[in-house]
Order: C-alpha cells, then sequence, then structure tokens
C-alpha cells in the first residue's frame, strides 16, 4: 500500500514541501533482515532514524511489520538533513501497512524526533515550516509541543503540540482531547516589546558614554568603545538594546525565524519581541561568526538580525574571521555558498566592539602607567584592519568611572525609557528623509550620493571641518562618517540644518582616526 505524508525542511531562512512515499508490501521470509529502505538523499541522521522509529513504534504498543517498505523523499535531489523526519515516516510505515488508518495525513504537515520510548524531542525550524504549511494551504501543522507556541503565531492554521506518538494517531484519528494551540501574537508582542533585564539607569557615572551610545542608537552607527579594563564598556554595551526603537512585528518575524533555524528560541517561546544581543567569544571560528559548514547554517551575525552584535576585545578576534564581515556588513545579508547549494540569510546588525587601547590597557589612563614598549601600542590597534574600521563611525574612548560615583547609592537619573523616547523622535525624522529610499532607513545606512545632498554645511561648519582634518591629520575615510553623524546629532537635537556644535561633535567620535594617537 502506497501512503504519503508531508513534512518541511529548511533552506536558509524558509522551508520548502518534502513528500515522504511509504510503498509498504510483499512478505519477508523468517530469516531475511527487515527489508526497510530510504532514497531520496537523505543524510546519517535519517538514515539512523530506522531503529528509531522500530523501538518507538515497539514501546508504543505497536507490532513493526514484517514487509517489504520503501521511503522515498521527495524531491530526490534535495538532501535531508536532520531527525525531524522520524514522526511521518513512522506515522507513514503504519498507515501503509494496514496498522492505523491512513485518513488525516494528507491534511497535515507532520515533523518530529522520536525518542526510543516513543516521546517526541524538539525540531529546528518550526516556524518557517508552519509558514510553508500555511501557504500551501494544509489543514494544520503536528509537531512536538515544545515547538507548538513558536508555530501556533502563524494565522490560519491548525498547530497540534504533541508529546508522542501515540497521541499524534490519536490526533489524525480524531480522538484526541488535545485542543490546537492558541496564540495571540499581537498581544504577547505588545506586552514584551520592551522587556529587558539591564536599563541605563544602572550605570553610574559615564554620561560622556552614554550620549555617544544614544547617537549610536539614534544613526544605527556602528561604534568601538576604547578603554581601560573595568571602565565599563561591557556594561555599557550591554544596555544599547534598551535604547533602540522596539522591534516592529515584521523584524520580531525575521528575528524569529533565524532563531528557530538555529534551534536557539527560549522553551515554549513564541516569538522574539525584544531586539537581540550576541556576544560571541574572541576564539570563535570564520564559520561560526559568519554562518556556513557543510551543511551551511547561520553564524553570529545572522544570529543578531535587527539587533546588537557585540565583540568584546576586537583586537584579538582572528583578522580573516573579522575580513570576512566586511561584505556583509555593508549588504546586510551574507551568501553562504557550496558546490551544490546556495542559501542567504540576514546581517541586519548594528556592531558594537570594544578594545583595550593597548595590551597591558593603561595607555592614556589619567592614574595608571602604560608598561607596553615603543611601538607596541601601534601594533596592537593595527590588528584592525583600515577597511573594517572604515565601517565604524563612532569611536568612544571610556574612562574608569570616578570612586565617588561609583558609591553614589542614587541611580542615574536617565534611563533607557528617556533615551529611547529620544531615539524614536529621530528615528521617526529618518523615515521621514528616507521615506524614498527602498533600503534605506538610517543615517548610518546614507551612501556617499545621499551624503552630499542631506549634510549640507554652512560655510563655517565646512571651516571647522577643514581645520579639523588638517589639524589632527584625519585620514579621508574619516570625512563622510562625520557628516553622518553630524546629522544624526542635529536630528535629536530637532534641527533641520547641522549646527557647528553637532559638528565639533561628530569630529570628536574619529579618535583612532588621528595620526599619532597610538604613539
Amino acid at each position: 500500500m502506497l501512503v504519503k505524508t508531508y513534512a518541511g525542511a529548511v533552506h536558509g531562512v524558509d522551508a520548502q514541501t518534502i513528500t515522504i512515499e511509504t510503498n509498504v508490501g510483499g512478505a519477508l521470509g523468517n530469516t531475511e533482515k527487515l527489508g526497510i529502505h530510504i532514497v531520496g538523499l537523505p543524510d546519517n541522521a535519517v538514515r539512523e532514524s530506522l531503529p528509531r522509529i522500530e523501538a518507538a513504534v515497539k514501546n508504543s504498543g505497536y507490532r513493526q511489520p514484517r514487509l517489504k517498505t520503501i521511503i522515498n523523499l521527495a524531491p530526490a535531489d534535495i538532501r535531508k538533513e536532520g531527525s525531524a523526519f522520524d514522526l511521518p515516516i513512522a506515522l507513514g510505515m503504519l498507515a501503509g501497512a494496514g496498522i492505523i488508518p491512513p485518513d488525516g495525513l494528507s491534511e497535515f504537515f507532520i515533523m518530529g524526533e522520536l525518542s526510543l520510548d516513543g516521546t517526541l524531542r524538539p525540531i529546528k525550524g518550526a516556524l518557517p515550516i508552519a509558514i510553508l504549511a500555511r501557504k500551501a494551504k494544509f489543514k494544520g501543522f503536528i509537531l512536538p509541543k515544545a515547538n507548538a507556541r513558536e508555530a501556533a503565531i502563524v494565522n490560519d492554521l491548525q498547530i497540534f503540540g504533541v508529546d508522542s506518538l501515540m497521541e499524534a494517531i490519536d490526533v489524525l484519528a480524531g480522538d484526541s482531547a488535545i485542543e490546537p494551540m492558541q496564540v495571540n501574537t499581537r498581544d504577547e508582542f505588545a506586552h514584551r516589546q520592551t522587556d529587558y533585564d539591564v536599563d541605563f539607569s544602572d550605570v553610574k557615572g559615564q554620561e560622556n558614554i552614554k550620549r555617544a551610545l544614544e547617537l549610536a542608537a539614534a544613526g544605527g552607527h556602528n561604534v568601538i568603545l576604547i578603554g581601560p579594563p573595568g571602565a565599563g564598556k561591557t556594561m555599557l554595551a550591554r544596555r544599547l538594546p534598551t535604547i533602540l526603537p522596539p522591534l516592529t512585528l515584521h523584524e520580531a518575524l525575521d528575528t524569529t525565524k533565524i532563531h528557530s533555524v538555529a534551534g536557539i528560541l527560549p522553551g515554549h517561546s513564541a516569538l522574539v519581541s525584544t531586539r537581540p544581543f550576541r556576544s560571541p567569544h574572541h576564539t570563535i571560528s570564520d564559520v561560526a561568526l559568519v554562518g556556513g559548514g557543510s551543511d551551511p547554517m547561520p553564524g553570529e551575525i545572522s544570529l543578531a538580525p535587527n539587533g546588537v552584535l557585540f565583540l568584546d576585545e576586537l583586537p584579538e578576534f582572528k583578522r580573516t574571521a573579522l575580513e570576512v564581515m566586511r561584505q556583509p556588513m555593508e549588504e546586510r545579508r551574507v551568501t553562504i555558498s557550496r558546490a551544490k547549494v546556495s542559501v542567504d540569510y540576514p546581517a541586519s546588525f548594528m556592531l558594537v566592539a570594544s578594545m583595550n587601547p593597548c595590551p597591558c590597557g593603561f595607555y592614556n589612563h589619567p592614574e595608571k602607567e602604560c608598561v607596553c614598549g615603543p611601538g607596541v601600542v601601534k601594533r596592537y590597534v593595527s590588528k584592525i584592519s583600515g577597511p573594517l574600521l572604515d565601517r565604524i563611525d563612532l569611536h568612544v574612548e571610556v574612562t574608569p568611572v570616578k570612586i565617588d560615583e561609583l558609591t553614589n547609592l542614587r541611580r542615574a537619573e536617565t534611563g533607557s525609557a528617556d533615551i529611547r523616547e529620544r531615539v524614536l523622535k529621530a528615528r521617526a525624522i529618518q523615515a521621514e528623509r528616507f521615506k524614498d529610499e527602498k533600503e534605506m532607513h538610517a543615517n548610518a545606512q546614507m551612501s556617499s550620493r545621499m551624503v552630499r545632498e542631506v549634510c549640507q554645511l554652512t560655510p563655517e561648519g565646512l571651516t571647522l571641518l577643514k581645520t579639523a582634518m588638517e589639524r589632527l591629520q584625519l585620514s579621508a575615510r574619516a570625512y563622510d562618517r562625520i557628516l553622518k553623524v553630524a546629522r544624526t546629532a542635529a536630528d535629536l537635537a530637532g534641527s533641520p540644518d547641522i549646527r557647528i556644535e553637532d559638528l565639533a561633535e561628530a569630529i570628536h567620535y574619529r579618535s583612532l582616526d588621528r595620526e599619532g594617537w597610538a604613539g
């Protein structure tokens, strides 16, 4: 008997329908091994499903049929990966042997990894597969209960979260008491948009650094924090997402999709409602940072979509890993190409980096003396390539907090909510400015042509910029960056024109471009 079940395979951040054709027929002799064959480019995890399925079927109270069985995963020219095909294969085999009725199999997407006792383990990519099921006009989606809330944010699709093979059979037969999972996506999203565990009001002092991060958030600028150990660089960076504009529902869905594919959604979560913050260690490999592998998976730059990627101790990262980030930072997406497959992942993130000014950490320290030898500081800073530094708009020098401020028990007057309100006003101005530009929504994304149009200077401002370029010996790459940051400062002040003070503030944030800064 031929039976078809339906599942999905994730390709990049989208899914494709997989039809599992199970043909059961032809008795085997007593001495012949169980004649089950899986074809259609299965990987090792799919091939190894047969012993798991056999044990799960037996421990669920059913008898494994001793019949020749051919299982085809169509289309046969696409590689099938992972253990999530266990459940549809098991149901197809039982239905093909006449042990359970085949009714309902054609109406559902079915996925899940089976344990030996017949219970189900969570899968990856439930959200993009649920989106595909609705698009293909299936009635519902049967999957492990741990993934049910994640899939239930898709409207007009019945989501049945089950714990075992037996429960899946009952749902198909219409005998189950399990009700379709219901999630009010908009209500859940609205209540958690600003649900952060940290706040800028926790930061003592550092008002100038808060201002720099406010500029970064308002204009979408990449930023690097330079300062000695213990100055608060990581603490400040972790609070940057709290002042960014709240995620839109569309951004939240995109972020949830990529986290679903990577399998990093928190247990029983439905939607990523806050901007992600990713902080990989400096020993990370090129593939782990950017994405890839023999079976391509998203890297850290894709796991921080619409959020913040924090690279602590930037000079300690491998140079090859940093250089491969350059193109994704410009294009806001990364393409992973292999001989037989090419996938795209999003890479729309804000880069926040931090570094010590020298190997010992105390170069330019107000109280402690640097012990690094001649030329050491310059070599340390030069570990960051010019092209990468060219993509960072704000260079912020962080100084240690004085003990008087550190021991003050009073909370800071300015919290994340106050700063975020100012950021939202500046972003609204930019949204109006770039309403006719398709892929542009913040000042940091302006092309050179847009900079010339939007960042007009007064004669006094032009004189100031020329003088700064000459006296501070700023590099040519600093010119456009200064204008972009000055435009953001003017937006925060509600000024239609770039003022002298906006320009002066932007010039101040080009420390690493100054000739002689590192000795």
